[in-house]
């Protein structure tokens, strides 16, 4: 009994030690998903030595390789690396949780903000999102596009998304983009050479593949027949979390086309909720929580954004632990490396389209919206000013502007 005890403790040290770490980076990680990924070599690799320079190369590559939000699934990796299973959702936990409830308050108590400085203030959140999408789309743009065939196979994926419209446009131009990618991209000469030996069974792997595709095609039909708002709110989410690739601003058009499109969320609040979450730490997928809260039918408040959270994460969360027994054979195949070339391009190019509609057509109403915006988007590329602190100059703008002619 004593000696149970004592493994019972044991293997929870581990577990309450990965929360506590990532608590932390939850509580002060500001930047985005490029700079959480340097957060986390600071702390687990320079720091705690948890893993080496070239193991977290290789797991920073398979969590680009994958759907979902890449930071969060290279956290949830480092956890069960530590600790197993429970140390991948104590990593996910520490590191989202605070955002999400940050995004739940701002979430209830925007329904109280009225009058026109308030309505300025919420007008500012959204030319922040303007600033930061477009900072977003021009490192990817340099990143993922830098040559001709990659710059077609985006400008392809906005006349894609444009005409077709909705998640299957979206989901049709990242399938052409990997296709195209396949047949134009030659593979880069090499990877790294890292090496992980993650505590995951093949086993408990083809669970996670199983999982991940029984909650992809069971819940909208299930949906459908029982007329859950609850189901459909869950399949909302677990699809932009299931088809989005790179994380980060990337999940912005999908969001759109599942909450706006069906008049769930008015798109000035969606946009105003999307401000808000720059301004806070953790992973930008924590806006999930904000739009479950805000959502028009039921479930919504505190149930909505439950739901709304855990299914935006689980479908990259179960695909990375189904991924981490088998990454280091698939990353060497050329085909795989050029496939995810011709799809990130392609991402580019959604995002161009979300750029356009809806964040700038709902938030550039006026030439001093366009100045704000330009004016953030300089802040944040020239003078690399944090996030939260062009939020709240621009919120505060907003305002001010309000004051003299209200929105």
């Amino acid at each position: 009994m004593v000696v149970h005890g004592r493994d019972g403790a044991a293997r929870i040290r581990p577990t309450v030690e990965v929360f506590l770490a990532f608590l932390k980076l939850g509580l002060t990680s500001f930047g985005g998903p490029i700079a959480h990924i340097g957060y986390f070599h600071d702390e687990f690799v320079r720091r705690r030595k948890w893993l080496d320079e070239a193991g977290y190369g290789d797991l920073v590559a398979l969590c680009q390789f994958l759907p979902g939000p890449a930071a969060s699934q290279v956290g949830f990796s480092i956890g069960v690396l530590r600790a197993g299973l429970p140390g991948g959702l104590a990593a996910w936990a520490g590191f989202t949780l605070p955002s999400a409830l940050l995004l739940y308050v701002f979430a209830i108590g925007a329904a109280s903000l009225t009058g026109p400085v308030a309505l300025g203030i919420i007008h500012g959140l959204k030319l922040v999102a303007v600033a930061v999408v477009a900072q977003a789309l021009w490192g990817m743009a340099r990143t993922l596009t830098p040559d001709r065939a990659r710059s077609g196979i985006a400008l392809a994926a906005v006349a894609l998304v444009t005409v077709a419209g909705g998640s299957l446009g979206q989901i049709g131009a990242i399938a052409a983009g990997a296709v195209v990618g396949l047949l134009i991209s030659r593979a880069d000469p090499s990877t790294g050479n890292g090496h992980l030996a993650f505590p995951v069974r093949r086993r408990a792997a083809m669970v996670a593949f199983a999982l991940f595709a029984a909650l992809f095609v069971l819940p909208p039909t299930v949906a459908a027949a029982t007329a859950s708002q609850a189901l459909s709110l869950f399949d909302a989410f677990y699809h932009s979390g299931a088809l989005v690739f790179g994380g980060g601003h990337v999940v912005l058009p999908l969001l759109q086309s599942q909450v706006v499109a069906p008049g769930w969320v008015p798109p000035e609040a969606f946009l105003a909720g999307y401000g808000a979450a720059q301004a806070v730490p953790g992973p930008l997928f924590s806006f999930a929580a904000y739009l479950g809260t805000v959502a028009g039918p039921q479930p919504n408040g505190p149930l909505g954004a439950s739901i709304a959270l855990v299914a935006i994460f689980l479908p990259g969360l179960l695909l990375v632990y189904g991924m981490l027994p088998f990454w280091d054979r698939l990353r060497g195949l050329p085909f795989a490396q050029a496939a995810m070339r011709g799809a990130n391009a392609a991402v580019v190019g959604i995002l161009a389209a979300a750029f356009y509609n809806p964040v700038w057509v709902s938030a550039v109403q006026a030439p001093a919206d366009f100045a704000l915006a330009l004016a953030g988007f300089v802040l944040l590329v020239r003078w690399n000013m944090p996030p939260w602190i062009v939020v709240l100059l621009l919120a505060i703008a907003g305002g001010a502007l309000a004051s003299v002619q209200p929105i």
